[in-house]
């Protein structure tokens, strides 16, 4: 399968509330570029719900969804994490995190109660989200000495290119961000430039 170059993410926190028989599902759906910054946001809604019997999650991250992880959080296995899970594929997002928060209402739920109260309550804290379609971009430095200057950046505008970062002291240096589909093309045009080094950083 191509890898497409567009991915849907989302913009916007959206919350939801889902009852049933007196347990409250709390839902939080937000944006996430990192474990790390996965990890911060369910510190904090820990905090706001400190009270609360379960915090369930799951999240996805990177353009072609290659790192994503769920958790039930004391709830039986796979009643909680994985339709957290399943709804953030359902919308095809990446990049996305979503924790589900219970308070425990005294009445069990069973097996198919919970996994339709997590799914409830997160695909409704995601319909309650601002959703975005983004490309897939590659970031690369580029490095040259003055003389260079004029033909690289006619190039830059040529191909409406954004200038990051620049330095512009003894020699150039400056970074681009490039459509991942006109990567290939727009590279091989620099690299013609003679004197011109262009180095792959980072794909966003």
């Amino acid at each position: 399968m191509m890898f497409d170059d567009t991915y849907r993410t989302l913009t916007t926190q959206g919350e939801s509330l889902f009852k049933d028989r007196g347990s409250k599902f709390y839902g939080y759906a937000f944006p996430v570029m990192t474990e790390e910054a996965f990890k911060a946001v369910q510190l904090e809604i820990r905090k706001q719900h400190h009270d609360a019997r379960h915090h369930c999650f799951a999240y996805m991250l990177m353009p072609d969804k290659s790192a994503f992880r769920s958790g039930d959080d004391g709830e039986p296995s796979g009643t909680a994490g994985k339709p957290i899970l399943n709804q953030i594929l359902s919308a095809d997002l990446t990049n996305a995190g979503i924790i589900v928060v219970r308070y425990f209402g005294g009445t069990k739920l069973g097996v198919s109660g919970l996994i339709n109260a997590y799914k409830t309550a997160a695909r409704e804290a995601i319909e309650a989200a601002e959703i975005v379609e983004l490309t897939v971009n590659e970031v690369y430095r580029l490095s040259f000495e003055y003389p260079l200057m004029n033909e690289v950046m006619r190039l830059l505008k040529e191909e409406n290119l954004e200038m990051k970062n620049p330095d512009f002291g003894i020699s150039c240096k400056l970074e681009i961000s490039i459509r991942k589909k006109e990567a290939d093309r727009i590279t091989e045009k620099l690299k013609n430039l003679y004197g011109l080094e262009v180095k792959y950083l980072l794909t966003n």
